[in-house]
């Protein structure tokens, strides 16, 4: 998310305008490539969950067996429909569903806040703030103890380096990512993510919304007119493709499930969504500089993808996270991506520029293919929650959000913290 608290950050400072790393060692031999691609690769991968309108239970009677001298006893029993997720889930009620895509914004000071949400069956918690409490650990745990049954629960942050970290103080601290772009290579990358994504973990929190995978290399802070700058590796896309990678392979190595944002690419927009409407480069233009670095996670295993508020010229005129263009043709589609994805906060002003309210977004999102929908911290939380599952379920009740897509979403949603219902 590229919230205002980003751009207001009164200690930011530039990273040191140092020389670029030499061609020579920025450049890894194809075997250290692939390395880096296949680091961490058999752990943290989300489990595809089926796509399915439901158990498909038939009520006609099974056709008799036919019989054989070489028939395993087996097939004389009558076939029972698998269990799996998705046919467990088409038993859970609409708002129960429905709670599960939602992730419920909390400050990290208090977060027995969301005890009730969390109680309720929210499928995730958002944290924020600047400085984490030293016992957050054990007040997540103790969160924790309201999920019902074995489901799991995603605590996210933002924990991308430089100016955006929410718990540097318990955790360490990451220099912004074009200062690692310029300075570290993809294993330095991996190594430090790692020993911060060790200590998030211990702490609790176990989903990270990182990292940037925009390809912009603009020498600037984040702002209200550019969502990027020093949040991006660099403004070569090779560069982000591999250090991408490496960072997400940092967090996977830790216990940590990364969350590689934003896509289509945020590189070069023409405002920050969170204060305005905004648009992304063209899609010809991003095709060919923005979506390698995506390209590069999906194939190294990421497990849930962040998609953005932005405009795609070329791709429809509402915002990505709104666009089944977006999501469910071009990174379902054509990118073959299986994992959970994730809005940016319903909460951006180019959301609402767009006519919808969060809870109307919420509704829009889960129809274009996302599985998990946020929003800022502000206002009633507790309200805003469940004004946004009732959208979810009035729009399943009348027809306009099919069950079956609310199901699939659920489906991710456990998927992701490989929660199995069926076992």
């Amino acid at each position: 998310m590229n919230l205002p608290s980003y751009c207001d950050r009164r200690n930011a400072t530039a990273p040191p305008r140092l020389p670029g790393r030499a061609t020579t060692a920025r450049r890894l031999s194809a075997a250290a490539v692939a390395a880096v691609f296949l680091a961490g690769c058999g752990t943290g991968t989300p489990k595809a969950s089926p796509h399915s309108s439901g158990p498909g239970v038939s009520l006609a009677p099974p056709a008799a067996p036919s019989l054989s001298p070489s028939s395993p006893p087996s097939s004389l029993t009558a076939t029972a429909t698998a269990c799996t997720n998705s046919t467990k889930l088409a038993g859970w009620s609409n708002r129960r569903l429905a709670m599960l895509t939602i992730a419920v914004p909390v400050s990290e000071t208090s977060v027995s806040d969301v005890s009730s949400e969390v109680s309720a069956g929210a499928g995730g918690v958002l944290l924020f703030g600047s400085k984490a409490p030293s016992d957050l650990g054990s007040r997540l745990t103790a969160l924790k103890s309201h999920v019902s049954g074995h489901l799991g629960l995603l605590v996210m942050t933002d924990e991308e380096g430089g100016g955006i970290q929410r718990m540097a103080n318990l955790v360490g601290s990451l220099p912004w990512p074009a200062y690692m772009g310029a300075h570290w290579t993809p294993a330095q990358i991996q190594q430090n993510v790692t020993k911060v994504a060790t200590k998030m973990a211990a702490a609790q929190v176990n989903m990270d919304l990182a990292p940037v995978v925009d390809v912009d290399g603009r020498n600037v802070a984040p702002s209200k007119t550019n969502p990027d700058g020093w949040r991006s590796f660099s403004g070569n896309t090779s560069v982000v493709s591999q250090d991408g990678v490496a960072y997400m392979n940092g967090l996977r190595a830790g216990g940590v499930i990364p969350v590689v944002k934003h896509f289509p690419g945020l590189g070069g927009s023409t405002y920050n969504s969170d204060f305005g409407p905004a648009r992304t480069l063209p899609w010809s233009t991003l095709q060919k500089v923005g979506i390698p670095p995506f390209t590069a996670a999906i194939k190294a295993g990421a497990p849930a993808i962040m998609v953005s508020n932005n405009i795609v010229p070329g791709l429809g005129t509402n915002p990505a996270s709104l666009s089944p263009t977006v999501i469910s043709y071009e990174l379902r589609g054509k990118l073959g991506f299986k994992g959970l994805v994730v809005t940016d906060s319903l909460s951006a002003k180019a959301i609402s520029a767009a006519g919808f309210s969060v809870p109307a977004a919420a509704v829009q999102a889960l129809r274009s293919g996302a599985d998990m929908v946020m929003f800022d911290l502000k206002g009633n939380v507790s309200s805003q929650t469940s004004s946004i599952a009732t959208a979810i379920t009035n729009a399943v009740a009348g027809g306009h959000l099919a069950r079956s897509r609310l199901i699939d979403a659920a489906g991710h949603v456990l998927a992701v913290r490989h929660v199995n219902l069926c076992s």
